[in-house]
């Protein structure tokens, strides 16, 4: 009879915090990519630009259902404000918005894709970059600067 070892995985994938110079990083990828950008020059800011990429607004229809998470009554949820949906990315420039990810979560990509169409609508024209290692945030110092020259 084969015995299996029991998984020490406890749900999604967590990032460890971090910090340097007085800054409480989300990530090591986060830190990592702050001192890469400091030593280069090229730091400006770290979770200062907010974009508004949904504005909120009123739901006057019935709305039946239980709650988000699945659990409660099933009943009218609906006749209220609905909250807009905001995306901070981690690091933003004159000429650049870094948004580190290691690993996504499922709601990432949706609220990814929504920032990009915000980027499009609104004429933003700063370069994306979304580095998901270290080898990545090399590579990305390395075009900002040449895109400097």
């Amino acid at each position: 009879m084969k015995r299996f070892k029991k998984s020490k995985k406890k749900g999604p994938v967590r990032a460890k915090k971090a910090s340097a110079d007085g800054i409480q990083f989300r990530s090591g990828l986060e830190k990592h990519t702050y001192l890469a950008l400091k030593e280069a020059g090229l730091y400006e800011m770290y979770e200062v630009e907010v974009f508004q990429i949904i504005d909120g607004f009123t739901l006057p229809n019935l709305s039946i259902e239980k709650q988000a998470n699945g659990k409660g009554e099933f009943v009218n949820r609906g006749c209220k404000k609905i909250l807009g949906i905001k995306y901070t990315p981690d690091f933003t420039g004159y000429d650049y918005i870094i948004e580190c990810k290691g690993r996504a979560n499922e709601s990432f990509p949706l609220r990814w894709k929504l920032f990009k169409r915000w980027l499009v609508n609104n004429g933003e024209t700063r370069t994306l970059y979304k580095p998901q290692n270290q080898k990545d945030v090399a590579l990305m110092i390395k075009l900002i600067l040449d895109g400097r020259k």
